[in-house]
């Protein structure tokens, strides 16, 4: 856990979310500042900084969060007419919080490009 991580905390049980998906190695929540009807955060419960550290041993919870990401899409009612993923790396990629994380974007449609 980074000291300071506010995904390391929620993730630690430190700061409280409504989850809509948990398991051993992920959580997902309501993302604060919703850019679309449904805007859900997931995060693997270890620190992650972004894409760009994910290591070898990494890969079995990068596979989990794809599975999670089409679960909490079905149960959103977002499998029929689609939805977006997000993943931001580094400041340029929009990343404001240096845990790995996907948005998971839907109940409207998306425009393209995005930024």
């Amino acid at each position: 856990m980074q000291q300071d991580c506010i995904f390391c905390k929620i993730a630690a049980k430190e700061i409280p979310v409504q989850p809509i998906y948990e398991d051993e190695q992920l959580i997902a929540f309501p993302d604060i500042n919703p850019a679309a009807p449904v805007h859900v955060l997931i995060i693997p419960k270890k620190h992650i900084a972004s894409i760009l550290e994910i290591e070898p041993e990494d890969q079995f919870v990068m596979g989990q969060m794809l599975s999670a990401i089409k679960r909490i899409a079905e149960q959103a009612g977002l499998a029929d007419e689609g939805f977006r993923v997000v993943m931001n790396t580094k400041e340029n990629g929009g990343q404001t919080v240096h845990h790995l994380h996907c948005h998971i974007l839907g109940g409207r449609a998306m425009t393209w490009p995005p930024g």
